[in-house]
Order: structure tokens, then sequence, then C-alpha cells
């Protein structure tokens, strides 16, 4: 396993295809695009695949994302993996690098994003489907392109704060006028440790504060939820679940959030 290798246009050279992990500095993004990489976000279900490949590698009590991670780098045709393991990211993205550089013959790189660059949040506040914003948002870790045309702010009703989750239909719950909070809105913005931004929320809409099980961002989610005067705390793991379902659409719906 490898810590951030240089040069980095020499490394990416060799590669058609790479895998990200979490989100890398942008130079190693800006660089992939320069050489009109493939890019596959292996956080997100990309094969079909029992969840259940991972097991040999990953305790099945275990990050969602993290373990979905590890069936795609196990699945897919790669060059080389590049992992977050900077302070936006949990350690268990570094323990899951280690893993996957024994068991893989190809280069997993670790590189820690400390990227300051603000690139903003228009899709966190724009009046669109947040299942629609919230795919954007995920595909653009694949792009150091700056934004452009970028939609007008909304009023908002409601709010999502949380990671995006590994399964986006219960996005689909929510009003167009949803704003986006949490390490979805520093993923957009492309600082993903930027931590004063993560824990930001409107105390004047009801907000779902999410996340996947298992996962360390569980702590703040819940802290973030008590402050909050009218939230209701999530976690899911896999799937969403019909009493997931069930909480978010009772919580909106006695909020008098309109669909």
């Amino acid at each position: 396993m490898a810590f951030e290798p240089a040069p980095l246009a020499a490394t990416l050279n060799r590669c058609q295809k790479i895998g990200i992990i979490g989100i890398p500095p942008l130079a190693v993004i800006r660089t992939a695009n320069e050489h009109s990489l493939v890019i596959h976000d292996l956080d997100e279900p990309l094969v079909h695949e029992d969840l259940e490949t991972a097991s040999p590698f990953l305790p099945r009590v275990y990050c969602a994302i993290l373990r979905t991670a590890v069936v795609n780098a196990l699945h897919l045709e790669l060059d080389a993996i590049y992992v977050d393991t900077g302070p936006g990211k949990c350690d268990c993205a570094l323990h899951t690098a280690t893993i996957l550089a024994e068991a893989l013959p190809i280069p997993v790189i670790c590189a820690k994003n400390m990227d300051a660059s603000a690139y903003g949040n228009p899709l966190c506040q724009a009046k669109l489907s947040l299942l629609t914003r919230m795919i954007a948002i995920t595909a653009g870790v694949k792009s150091a392109a700056l934004y452009h045309d970028q939609p007008p702010p909304s009023a908002p009703t409601a709010g999502f704060w949380g990671v995006p989750p590994r399964d986006f239909s219960i996005l689909e719950l929510f009003p167009e006028t949803t704003h986006i909070y949490g390490w979805a809105r520093c993923m957009e913005n492309k600082t993903p440790a930027d931590h004063e931004l993560e824990a930001q929320f409107n105390p004047e809409v009801p907000t779902v504060f999410f996340a996947q099980s298992f996962c360390a961002k569980t702590a703040l989610a819940r802290y973030l939820a008590r402050k909050h005067p009218h939230a209701l705390y999530l976690d899911v793991d896999v799937h969403t679940t019909n009493s997931a379902r069930a909480k978010v659409q009772a919580f909106l719906e006695l909020s008098g959030v309109k669909p």
C-alpha cells in the first residue's frame, strides 16, 4: 500500500481505469481527468454481487458503504485504487485500504484530502428532486471542473443532513425544497474534511439527520439532532426498511412539510 506517491502524473499515466473510495484530493481527480481516465466511485453499488462477498475481508457489522467498496474492488477491472484517508474519512477506510492492498494485485494508494478551496453548494440549495441532486453530487466527485450554470437557491421547507445513503430510495420521500447539509454538502463543496461546514444545519426547518449504520458519523448525527429544535435522527444499513420509510414520512407529515 502506498501513501500519496509522486509523481502523480507518472502513476496515473499507466492507468486506464481507477477506483476511488471516499473523495481523493482534487489533484488526483484533476490529473485523472486530464488523462481521460475512467473513474469508478467504489462507494456506490456498481456490480450485481452479494454484499456477503465482502465478508472474508470485512466484518458483517461494518459500514455498508465500505463493504460495497470492497465488493466493487474485487469484481471490477481496475488499474489502481485511490482511497481518501484524511480527516474527512474514517479510520475504517484506512483499514479497508490495508486489506485491499494485500488482496488485490493492483496499487492501493492512500491520499489524505485536505483540500480547502470551496466550490460552493448550488445543488444543496436548489429546488429540484432530492434524489436527482444527490446523484449529481456523488457523480461530481469524479470531476475537478468548476461549477457553471448554477441553479438558483430555493427557500427550504425541510432538511436532509448526512452522508449520501447507500440506498438512495429514501431520498424520494423528501420535497424538492429540501436543503442538503452535513458531509454531503462538504462533498459538493469539494472540502470533505471541513468539519465546521459539516456541522451546520438550519434550525428553522424540520431536518432528518441521517447516517449509515456502523458509521462513525452516527455520533455527530445524533448529537446535532439533539441540538436541533425539530429533528429526526435516523441510521440505515444496507437497504431502507419499511420502518425507516415510515419514520421519515410520519416526521415530515407531522411537521407540516408538503410533498
